[in-house]
């Protein structure tokens, strides 16, 4: 095969885009997460995303890179890319040499999968993990990636999103809901209040996840250009504006402002953007960030308590929500000068709706796939520790190591 000719700043650009969307779970996530639990689940928490970087690139280079971006499909990719069959250094995918893409959009896999783990921190059993992780890449995440960003019937109707506001974040958010649903509450949740351990840890995760973004958001792009350099910048605007709107919403609801809060609504920010960073402009950023951080919000605290449900590191409130608010909002924000669709803003207020259905279906085919894998996997393993292990410390217990 003739080498076609890429060029070398987009090579280098997306190459280093990889590495900071990596950097994002581990150790980004696996810190984020880790500082928020007890310290005697800190080790279990960060194994979760350390085998989730390991299991997810496995079984993508296997076959779910070949289901996910490859094929005609409406629904999943094909088969013919099964082991990267046919790779070469020479070989085309949207203008990069192949194997970085691969790269890429291997580091979104691992991410949206470890995002999860965070619903069903402190209680799921390793063994169950390890199983769940290839089979919802597969099952779940393979074809939700083909219909948004394959050429599947999503992007066949007129979905938009950038960089993965329904692959990445409603995916994982939903499958938080489901995991932490079927799993059920910590022990003593929600009186024991279960705190942080070390919101050290937590703080440096979320500024890891931040500075990564620009990867995931930038990256997206898949070249360097101006629309990388636009998406960073509004990645950057909504993130400030989000945790400057949880901050203030605590200040008003209960009297201080939080280091967490501050995190959090940072990641809220971040989530929102995500699929419009290459489609709206900095004005739409603050507002993107303003809601994503409103919506995520009273969803960790209000609708959680209100029902019932331990979603241990908000993986559904902080992701899901703030994912469904900002793949509704691009709708709306959208800017045909950016990124080539015009919005409700712009008269096309079908693209509100168009987003909105899209965002429901992905988040309809996540929830009853993890509910069917969860349901399988239980009638093999246990799906959750025992409760004394709980009580001693889940990282003795299925690690036989303590922090």
């Amino acid at each position: 095969m003739e080498d076609a000719a890429f060029s070398a700043g987009d090579t280098a650009w997306i190459l280093t885009a990889s590495a900071l969307v990596l950097m994002m779970t581990v150790p980004g996530l696996a810190l984020f997460y880790g500082g928020m639990v007890r310290r005697t689940s800190v080790l279990s928490t960060l194994m979760h995303s350390l085998a989730a970087a390991v299991l997810v690139t496995v079984t993508w280079t296997l076959v779910g890179y070949s289901l996910a971006l490859t094929g005609e499909g409406a629904f999943i990719g094909g088969l013919d890319r099964l082991f990267l069959a046919g790779l070469e250094p020479g070989s085309d995918a949207d203008g990069l040499p192949e194997p970085v893409f691969i790269l890429f959009q291997l580091t979104f896999a691992i991410i949206t999968v470890a995002i999860i783990s965070g619903a069903a921190a402190e209680r799921m059993s390793f063994k169950a993990w390890v199983i769940f992780v290839p089979v919802w890449l597969l099952v779940v995440y393979a074809p939700i990636a083909h219909w948004v960003w394959g050429g599947g019937f999503l992007d066949e109707a007129g979905v938009i999103d950038f960089a993965g506001g329904a692959v990445v974040h409603i995916n994982s958010g939903v499958a938080g809901l489901i995991l932490a649903l079927v799993l059920g509450p910590r022990r003593g949740w929600p009186k024991e209040g279960h705190p942080p351990h070390n919101l050290v840890l937590t703080v440096i995760g979320a500024g890891l996840l931040w500075v990564g973004w620009f990867g995931f958001n930038g990256g997206s792009a898949l070249a360097a250009d101006e629309i990388a350099a636009h998406a960073a910048l509004v990645t950057q605007i909504a993130a400030a504006m989000a945790a400057l709107v949880w901050c203030a919403l605590e200040w008003i609801l209960r009297g201080k402002p939080t280091v967490l809060g501050a995190a959090s609504g940072a990641v809220a920010g971040l989530v929102a953007i995500t699929p419009a960073a290459g489609f709206v402009g900095p004005q739409a950023a603050f507002a993107l960030g303003a809601v994503g951080a409103v919506a995520a919000y009273f969803a960790v605290t209000a609708l959680k308590s209100t029902l019932k449900y331990d979603d241990s590191l908000d993986a559904f409130g902080l992701h899901g929500i703030a994912g469904f608010a900002g793949a509704v909002l691009t709708g709306v924000f959208a800017v045909e000068a950016i990124g080539g669709t015009a919005g409700g803003i712009e008269g096309n207020w079908l693209l509100v709706w168009t987003q909105t259905w899209g965002a429901l279906a992905a988040a309809a085919w996540c929830a009853i796939g993890t509910f069917v894998i969860l349901f399988l996997i239980g009638r093999v393993v246990k799906l959750r520790i025992e409760e004394e292990h709980e009580v001693t410390g889940v990282d003795i217990a299925l690690h036989g190591e303590s922090a």
